[in-house]
Formats: C-alpha cells, structure tokens, sequence
C-alpha cells in the first residue's frame, strides 16, 4: 500500500491519532471483558487568562471523525508491529461507534465547568475519542475565542473594519494553520489568506504582496509599477519596504500615471498609530491595511490613539493564540455502569475535581442580555433557561445537521452580543455566572463520600 507523504495527515491515519495508552486500555477493557457504558465529559475548568467567555468550534471536524473513523490495513499491520493482539486487532477491524453525543452547537458561548461535548457509548469506544475531540474543539475553541475578542473590539469600538487571518506560516502545523482559519471565521474574521481554507471552507480569500517583491526590482516605484500594469484599478501596495510615507506616495503616484483607482496600501511595521494618520492624508480614501502584530490588546490601543485602518490583518496572535497558547480542556469519566444503571464517577485529585454525572445545560436570558447558566443533572426538570447540549449522535447514528459556516459565524456573534460588556472586557473581565443546582451539588457530595469510604 502507498505510503502518505511524511509530516501530511491522511484521512485513513485518523485512527492512528491517538495516544498509545488509549489503545492500550482499549485492548485491556477488550480482553478483560469490562465494557461498561460510560460518560465522558468534555470541558475547561478554567478559561484561560483574561478570557470572560469561550465560543465553542470544532465539533464539525469530530461528526467527520467519528462518521468515517475506521482502522485499515496499514493501521492494523502498523499496530501488530507494535505488538497488539490480532484477536484485538480483528475487534479493531470491525470498529464502529454505537453510542450517543450531545454537545453545544460551534458558535455556542461556553464557561468553565460546561459541557462542550459528552459521549456516552461503551468504554472502549468513548475512550478512543480523547484525544482527537481534545485536540479539535479544543484547538478550535481557542482560536475562534481569540477571533471574536478581536472581532468585538472592532464592532464596539472601530468602524466596520475587515479582519482577516494572515497566520498560516506561523501555525503550528499544515493542520492547525487550516483549522485556525476556519476558527477565526467563526469568531468573526472576515477572511483568511490561506487558499486551502477557502477551497475547504468556503471563506473568503485576501492578499496583497510581500516585501520580496519590492526588492526584487531595481526600485520601490519600479515594483509598484509592475504590479499595477499586472493588476490595474484596485491594486494594494506594501508601502513600508524602506519608508513608509515615501512609499505611500510612490503607490499614489503610480497609480495616478496609469490612470488608475488605488486599491490602498499595506503598512506593516514602525508605529502603526501614527504611521495610519500620516498615510491617511496621503491615499485619501483608498484603503489601509495593518498588519504586523495585530491582537485585541493593539486593536483597543489603534483605536483609542485615534489610529486609521479599513482592514486589519492578524497573524501569529490569531493562529497560535499566542497569549493564552492552551486552552486547558480535559475530557473526563463522570458516569459508568454499575449493575445495570449509569452511575455517577468523579476524581478527588486536588485541584481536579469533577462533577459526576450526565449534565444538563441552561442558559438564563432577561431583557436581551444573558444572566446565569445552571449546570445540572441531565434528568433534572429545570423551570428557567434554555437548553444548551443538542443530539449529535443517537445509536450511532447521525441526528444533527451541521450549519454553514456563516451561520455558525452569526450564531457567535448574536451570542457574544448578548453577553454583557463586563464579561467581554480585554483584560480582567468579570466571572460569568454558572450555577450549580441543587441537585446536582448534592450528587457531588454523595459521590465523594462513597468514594473515601471506598477507597481511602
């Protein structure tokens, strides 16, 4: 069979992106016979630093995953290389999900503790989920969260400014550059510069030229010339190569010899607050593009300072987050089957507590503006809020149609517009409200004591 391309990630290696001791206990549940349903829960126990909120993505990604997860013949002789059983590999051969996810739909606010995916299913196949749903909604989370604090500094205090995503070549990885544009556009980009991302998803593609071109030519002017000649009204020029006012007036002066609509300039290093004003009153209203740095906490400066953009494009901050690079989400047991009956399981590791149980998720809204979430059991009949988790999976079968993108893109803003501004500062937002019910406080307790009298 013909091997992938080394460092590409194939669709049939999907089943090999696991860490070792998930197959490891997977055989042991098999071998042993313990195939109890459980209940995984996937949730952050802390947002991360100055995060008020997270919008919740990926959950696209892992429907694909679980739909067409499957161990062939390359994965299968790869694992009896590294010493698994064939009795266990013929299981593995025959994989297929059978079990139930809820989750939130990608778009969805979410705060610590809640719930952003459960499965429950047989242990051996809930377990093998861990370490691609950590991998995807987690990644995912992070940067659509980081898009939409951007994206919401720029509608509350900028003036309809594009965003798009310049960061491929800085992410961590082919995979995550594509998925952190798609991330971005769920949190409110307006584009992204990578191609692949737009042939895949759909979104809308950007670009304007890089500084080698310029210094390919034997002078700035030369170089803005040719591209005019190749590219006519509309072009955007790169205006900081050697000097970023020269510059500028070198594009508007190229352009008004052809006759031509200047598209607008990109400025891209030195103090873009200033430097946004002086070219202002050079290219009139053809528009400027910053890049370079670009995050929440530069844009809530540009415009502060009085700063003067029509389109800014974020890199290194958006695809690596690079304030907050981990998004701390875990996925954890929190019910098993004891005798028949899905029973509650938790840890008592300092620190790392769970809350036991299959959960229910409600949202309270008054007048337009989110007040508290109540996290619950899930056979708790709750009077207020909404219902957050939906059916994904139901027998292993698909029961959930995933949006467009845009719509989810929609969906995260009407729900970061509904947050209110305290907990969607830049830096130290209030604590968002989430409410533990009565009776899912009483379980915990319960839990506990049975679990010391147990084992310690």
């Amino acid at each position: 069979m013909t091997q992938p391309t080394a460092g590409t990630f194939d669709p049939h290696d999907r089943a090999l992106f696991t860490d070792r001791y998930e197959l490891a206990m997977l055989q042991g549940y098999y071998e042993s016979g313990h195939t109890p349903t459980a209940t995984f829960s996937l949730y952050f126990r802390d947002l991360p630093a100055d995060r008020g909120y997270a919008i919740a993505a990926g959950l696209e990604q892992v429907i694909d995953y679980v739909e067409t997860l499957g161990f062939d013949d390359r994965a299968l002789d790869y694992l009896a290389e590294e010493g698994f059983d064939a009795e266990f590999l013929s299981y593995l051969d025959a994989f297929e999900f059978t079990g139930e996810i809820r989750a939130l739909p990608e778009g969805t606010l979410v705060f610590p503790n809640e719930p952003l995916l459960e499965v429950t299913a047989q242990i051996h196949e809930a377990q093998l989920f861990e370490t691609f749903v950590l991998n995807q909604i987690g990644f995912q989370t992070l940067v659509a969260t980081k898009g939409a604090r951007m994206a919401d500094v720029v509608r509350r205090h900028g003036d309809g400014q594009d965003l798009v995503d310049f960061g491929s070549r800085r992410a961590h990885g082919t995979d995550a550059g594509l998925k952190a544009a798609r991330a971005g556009y769920i949190g409110g980009f307006d584009g992204t510069s990578n191609m692949l991302a737009g042939e895949r998803f759909d979104i809308p593609t950007y670009g304007t030229m890089a500084h080698s071109w310029v210094q390919s030519f034997e002078s700035e002017r030369e170089s803005f010339a040719a591209f005019a000649d190749v590219y006519g009204d509309g072009a955007i020029y790169l205006v900081d190569t050697y000097d970023t006012v020269a510059g500028a007036e070198r594009a508007v002066a190229v352009a008004a010899d052809r006759d031509l609509d200047l598209g607008g300039v990109r400025l891209d290093s030195g103090n873009l607050i200033e430097l946004s004003k002086r070219v202002r009153e050079i290219v009139g209203d053809a528009s400027i593009v910053v890049s370079s740095g670009v995050d929440e906490f530069f844009l809530r400066e540009f415009f502060d300072d009085g700063g003067v953009a029509t389109a800014f494009g974020p890199g290194t901050a958006l695809t690596t987050s690079a304030d907050a690079p981990n998004s701390g989400v875990v996925y954890k047991l929190t019910a098993v089957e004891r005798d028949g009956t899905l029973a509650p399981s938790m840890k008592l590791s300092p620190g790392k507590v769970t809350y036991p149980g299959q959960k229910a998720l409600h949202r309270v809204e008054r007048d337009g503006q989110y007040q508290y979430d109540v996290l619950a059991r899930r056979d708790e009949a709750l009077e207020a809020g909404e219902p957050q988790l939906e059916p994904i999976f139901e027998d292993g079968s698909l029961v959930y149609t995933p949006p467009e993108l845009e719509a989810i893109q929609q969906r995260a803003c009407r729900e970061l517009e509904t947050l209110p501004d305290r907990f969607r500062r830049v830096t130290d937002p209030e604590s968002y409200e989430v409410r533990i019910s009565d009776r899912l406080e009483e379980i915990t307790q319960r839990t506990e004591r049975t679990i010391q009298e147990r084992e310690l």
